[in-house]
This record gives structure tokens, C-alpha cells and sequence, in this order.
């Protein structure tokens, strides 16, 4: 299992565009993986639906829990999304 914190630096938190990259890239890969606000509940990440309902914004951090086969790399690159999502 891996774990990312990012704190979201995008003035309009993580809207539709990245939000539907992120969730094709959890699709995509073959583990199982949930995003949340730090200190709330997680939800699929699979769903842009349910990315979208956590409602993150500018300076909120998220926290992404990967399960699976190369967990690691799977993070890393999800990370990857949101970091440079604008």
C-alpha cells in the first residue's frame, strides 16, 4: 500500500478537467485507490462524480491511498496529475 499527501495548489481546487484525469489514470491502472480530504472520508477514485463531491478547493490537502501491484509508481503518477493540474 502507498500513501500521498499533496496540498492543492490550483485556484479553483480540483475541478472537472483534473478530476477526469485523475479518475481515467485510477481506471487505467489495476489497483485499488481512494482520495480524500486530510481528515475526511475516502471515496473511490475511480468516480469523477465522487472526486468532484469532495468539494476540494485551493490549499486543502489530499490524501491518496494506493493498493495493488506497483502501488508505488501508481502513486506517484496520480500525485503527478493533481500536481500539475491547472
Amino acid at each position: 500500500m502507498a500513501t500521498r499527501n499533496l496540498v492543492i495548489n490550483d485556484p479553483v481546487g480540483i475541478h472537472a478537467r483534473p478530476a477526469a484525469q485523475f479518475a481515467q489514470a485510477v481506471t487505467a491502472s489495476a489497483c485499488n485507490v481512494t482520495i480524500a480530504k486530510e481528515g475526511g472520508n475516502a471515496v473511490p477514485a475511480g468516480s469523477i462524480l465522487s472526486i468532484m463531491g469532495l468539494g476540494i478547493k485551493q490549499g486543502d490537502t489530499v490524501v491518496i491511498n494506493v493498493e495493488g501491484d506497483d502501488a508505488d509508481t501508481c502513486a506517484d503518477k496520480l500525485i503527478g496529475i493533481l500536481a500539475n493540474a491547472a
